[in-house]
């Protein structure tokens, strides 16, 4: 479909008796209204694939006997109009052809948005926009970056899918001597659009101080998406240890200086060696 020219301004007007105006979705006063093309509608409802390029037109009618600038202007999807700013004149209906653009890696689903319009007073109105993103709906997910700090075990989960996933977790957890953790699988608080990543915690504050254990998260959602990840960690009461280690240390190194210190006793001073001499022969 082609847009009129910019000469036109891509604007069809057509004179309205005011009593055949079509009915506003929503209306900003008794001065000018809003509403889908064509009449009936209350909202805008597009569907496409990505990649496509979805075409319709509002409506903006002026039952005053002056002009009305207005501004559009699309929130929530990618909304392109012929003429973003027009001018309508006195009692006249301007048609403004919009293309919604599907984006090419778009997941499946309902995508809510809407066309507002301002004129120069600062008043506007909103109409609903629902885009529908056709294509195979998949169910993945998966858990990454497990970890166990402190008194808590943190992961991320991100959605590989193409749907929104409300996950479900369950955590076990094995020490030296058995199961130290066993929760049963329960529908975390969270919504995890398509491509999205959320860095969650778990709590854990009845950890053991000292022990090896190996923690395993699984997580679940609808559509068949599952994930099991794991971490290990060591407890070990490092301030009993820092306590024994420092006491041990203290003490040898008082045995050392009171090695240092004993006193000693002077050994007394030697005799020079005596020569001794044997005399032979007769007496005189």
């Amino acid at each position: 479909m082609s847009y009129p020219t910019r000469a036109a301004r891509a604007v069809c007007l057509s004179l309205l008796a005011l009593l055949c105006a079509a009915p506003a979705a929503t209306a900003a006063g008794e001065d000018w209204s809003v509403a889908p093309a064509g009449g009936g509608r209350p909202s805008f409802y597009a569907e496409g694939a990505p990649g496509t390029a979805l075409r319709d037109t509002v409506s903006v009618t002026n039952r005053t006997r002056h002009p009305v600038d207005v501004r559009m202007t699309g929130t929530g999807v990618p909304v392109t109009f012929a003429d973003a700013e027009i001018r309508v004149p006195a009692r006249t209906r301007a048609d403004i052809p919009f293309t919604v653009a599907v984006p090419e890696r778009a997941a499946p689903g309902d995508r809510p948005g809407s066309i507002v319009v301002r004129d120069g007073d600062g008043r506007s109105t909103t109409v609903a926009l629902l885009l529908r993103i056709g294509g195979p709906e998949l169910s993945a997910l998966t858990v990454e970056k497990v970890a166990v700090r402190g008194d808590r075990i943190t992961y991320d989960l991100v959605n590989r899918g193409t749907t929104e996933l409300v996950p479900t977790l369950s955590v076990h957890a094995d020490g030296v001597f058995g199961t130290l953790l066993d929760r049963a699988p329960r529908t975390l608080p969270v919504e995890l659009p398509p491509g999205r990543r959320l860095h969650l915690t778990e709590p854990w504050p009845d950890r053991p101080a000292l022990d090896a254990v190996d923690v395993r998260l699984t997580v679940t959602a609808a559509g068949g998406a599952r994930d099991t990840a794991r971490a290990s960690a060591r407890f070990v009461p490092w301030g009993g240890v820092a306590a024994g280690g420092a006491l041990a240390v203290g003490t040898a190194a008082l045995a050392v200086l009171r090695r240092r210190r004993r006193p000693t006793t002077p050994e007394p001073p030697r005799e020079p060696a005596r020569e001794q001499a044997e005399l032979t022969g007769a007496a005189t």
